[in-house]
């Protein structure tokens, strides 16, 4: 009697960690590889730039999505841990200064959103506007979008005591949303009609503006792995899916600029 020989193959798995900025592209193309590379595995968590830095370089993660570049402090780690950061900018973004749609405020240069971050501006009268208080929401300290506002606007002045911090661009977005009062920041996918997206210093965001670097607030955005992955591996089709007609249309449809033209 002969007994049938059955082989196990176990599924590939990708973990990957990071940005919520790059989340939506990081789930779309996870969702495109899955459904092209049957029982490809991937996992995306959105907790945020610095823990996506974190991730990698403890080995709990393949791929860490970024919106920022990483810190210095974060590749002396990384070194120490035999980790060798490379990043692979995907996309570009612009973090748009948001209120409530019903805000009569269009426009306001850098300087006065620092003021309302630094407690200077209370009131949107101020800067003419509605006779009402300035509610200010803020990412959490650990996002890259955090890091880019605090460094390109804040110019890396200390935030009001008074400034709510939340940890995700859709929190942001949904406190601007029900509160007219609000101001916040998100990336630009995440602008809708729930929320207006303001001038800053004379320059609307638009993929445009932020592709040739006249909006103040432009930056790019980054998958890293330890070392440049090995050609024709998962993980390097996955940090080059972005050269693709394919992988340029994902990033278009949520709401990002691709770095490519076809």
């Amino acid at each position: 009697m002969m007994l049938a020989v059955t082989s196990v193959v176990r599924a590939e798995k990708l973990q990957i960690d990071g940005s919520t900025t790059v989340g939506p592209i990081a789930d779309a193309f996870a969702e495109y590889f899955m459904r092209t590379n049957p029982g490809l595995e991937i996992t995306v968590k959105k907790t945020g730039s610095g823990d996506g830095a974190a991730a990698l370089i403890d080995s709990r993660c393949d791929i860490a999505t970024m919106s920022r570049f990483m810190k210095d402090k974060e590749f002396k780690s990384a070194v120490d841990h035999n980790v060798l950061p490379v990043a692979h900018a995907i996309a570009m973004d612009g973090v748009c200064i948001i209120v409530h749609p019903s805000n009569t405020v269009t426009a306001m240069t850098s300087a006065q959103v620092r003021d309302i971050y630094k407690g200077k501006i209370k009131n949107w009268k101020e800067i003419s506007g509605p006779d009402a208080e300035i509610v200010i929401v803020s990412r959490d300290t650990s996002s890259g979008t955090y890091e880019t506002f605090h460094e390109k606007v804040m110019n890396k002045e200390e935030m009001a005591k008074n400034v709510e911090y939340v940890n995700s661009n859709p929190q942001a977005h949904a406190r601007v949303k029900t509160t007219a009062g609000a101001i916040s920041y998100v990336g630009i996918g995440f602008v809708d009609a729930d929320v207006k997206a303001l001038k800053i210093d004379g320059i609307q965001p638009t993929k445009e503006t932020i592709v040739n670097g006249t909006y103040p607030v432009a930056r790019p955005l980054f998958l890293f792995t330890n070392g440049y992955p090995k050609l024709g591996s998962m993980v390097y089709k996955f940090c080059t899916f972005y050269l693709t007609e394919k992988g340029q249309e994902i990033i278009e449809a949520k709401g990002f600029v691709p770095v490519t033209k076809y």
